[in-house]
């Protein structure tokens, strides 16, 4: 099943078309709208007018997450005030950020993490549990993008009393939400003198916020005896739609509509293009409006699988080291 067929099945060529329309739009709005990346680019003698294919993005300077904690966020914006129509301020994991969305944002947003929940199963009949603080805004994404698949949702919050409250209420099929508080989940039910695998909880969603897959994977997935499926949720992407995984389990699918990935050498920063060397992930946003990242250097280390998916989906795919097809390394 997909969320957006034509797009998730869209040929290579078509796609690259595409990738390179938005990548000199994005870059052209970049330069003139925000004060950051004009800076930026005219350090490193670059501009607009430099990008004539998808390639040339590599002449353009890395983002790093030190530049954008040091920076105020409103450098990195591209719209006055009367444009944004939301605001989030994220505290996780020692890191601090504000997020600034358009209405095209979050609709972008969305319509990403529809296809994340229906390429891991969600659909119509399925009754979610969300277990999250409902003020981080990618949270508010999943809610919405279950609604309009039409799953039936119950956010759980923060606190287990609730948790374990709704559990015995309703039938969940489905849990979406961080390992930390998945894994407390389990705690707590056991502490209770329950066992998470007498409920009907078949499927784990985490969304992960320091790497794309989390090592409480096999974990999490022995004591809940549930598929797990990932999300890349750190503060700076303002999303966790960026990627996600299909049914076959086989690696990674980049929303390459929205995003063009590279991948770094950690020493040289040279681009590898082979399957098998692992590097650097690279994001460029190819479609956020308020605050795009440009060559922004994620700290993940991945590499490219370049073969087809059985899945019928044709956007790139990546392994961590934690991709059971690649085995711990």
């Amino acid at each position: 099943m997909y969320a957006n067929e034509r797009m998730e099945k869209i040929s290579r060529e078509d796609l690259q078309d595409l990738q390179l329309e938005r990548l000199k739009k994005i870059i052209g709005w970049a330069y003139e709208k925000s004060a950051f990346y004009r800076n930026s680019f005219d350090k490193a003698g670059v501009g607009p007018q430099d990008i004539q294919t998808l390639q040339d993005v590599r002449k353009l300077p890395f983002l790093t997450y030190a530049e954008l904690n040091r920076a105020d966020a409103q450098d990195f914006l591209t719209l006055p005030f009367s444009s944004i129509v939301r605001v989030n301020y994220v505290d996780e994991s020692a890191k601090e950020f504000t997020n600034f969305y358009t209405k095209g944002d979050i609709q972008n947003n969305v319509e990403m993490m529809a296809r994340c929940l229906v390429a891991a199963g969600v659909n119509r009949a399925s009754i979610v549990g969300l277990q999250a603080d409902m003020s981080d805004s990618k949270f508010l994404d999943v809610l919405y993008a279950l609604e309009s698949i039409g799953a039936t949702v119950a956010p759980l919050g923060t606190d287990y009393r609730q948790w374990l409250k709704m559990l015995d209420m309703f039938s969940l099929d489905t849990l979406i939400g961080t390992p930390q508080l998945i894994m407390q989940l389990i705690i707590q039910l056991q502490a209770f003198g329950k066992n998470v695998i007498d409920y009907d909880i078949k499927k784990i969603i985490c969304a992960n916020v320091n790497n794309i897959q989390n090592p409480l994977q096999q974990h999490i997935e022995a004591r809940a005896d549930a598929e797990v499926f990932n999300l890349f949720a750190p503060s700076e992407l303002g999303t966790a739609g960026m990627i996600f995984q299909c049914k076959n389990n086989s690696g990674h699918h980049v929303q390459e509509d929205n995003y063009l990935v590279e991948i770094v050498n950690f020493k040289s920063n040279e681009v590898l293009e082979e399957d098998e060397h692992m590097g650097e992930l690279v994001i460029t946003t190819l479609t956020a409006q308020a605050m795009p990242l440009i060559r922004y250097r994620t700290g993940q280390a991945v590499r490219r699988m370049s073969d087809a998916c059985e899945c019928g989906r044709t956007f790139l795919r990546i392994a961590t080291p934690y991709t059971r097809a690649m085995g711990n390394i």
